[in-house]
């Protein structure tokens, strides 16, 4: 029953990477302005340690729903677009969180990630049920 999680193992490669890149960003921000602990009422640390902090609370269950559901035998093409849209959803969420104004970039990413997370809870629900 249970897979290789080829596709899902190459998310994580990749959502690993991209949060390694944002932990850079934000100790970039403190070498350059001197903040050592927390946000030090710096607007745009506080952006780009919130941009860092959702990334690092919603990619590890996403991650987990989407290995469940490839080890439960999900279409490789259904795991691979959910994937697909839960980097998409990820990137576009950070880029919003990161501008000075608020936008709706921020509530698509977040929509699309919490779907994303929905749809692959599902097919493991499915998947233990015998449908899929």
């Amino acid at each position: 029953m249970v897979e290789t999680l080829s596709i899902t193992l190459g998310f994580a490669a990749l959502f690993v990477t991209m949060q390694v890149v944002m932990s850079v960003i934000v100790g970039v921000h403190r070498a350059r302005t001197g903040i050592r602990f927390m946000d030090g009422g710096d607007a745009e640390m506080m952006r780009r340690m919130r941009a860092h902090g959702n990334f690092a609370e919603n990619v590890p269950s996403a991650l987990i729903v989407m290995a469940g559901a490839e080890a439960l035998g999900t279409a490789s093409v259904l795991v691979l677009g959910g994937g697909v849209i839960l980097v998409l959803a990820r990137l576009i969420h950070y880029a919003a969180i990161r501008q000075t104004v608020p936008n709706v970039g921020r509530a698509i990413g977040a929509g699309a990630t919490s779907l994303t997370i929905l749809f692959f809870a599902g097919a493991i629900v499915a998947g233990l049920w015998g449908m899929i």
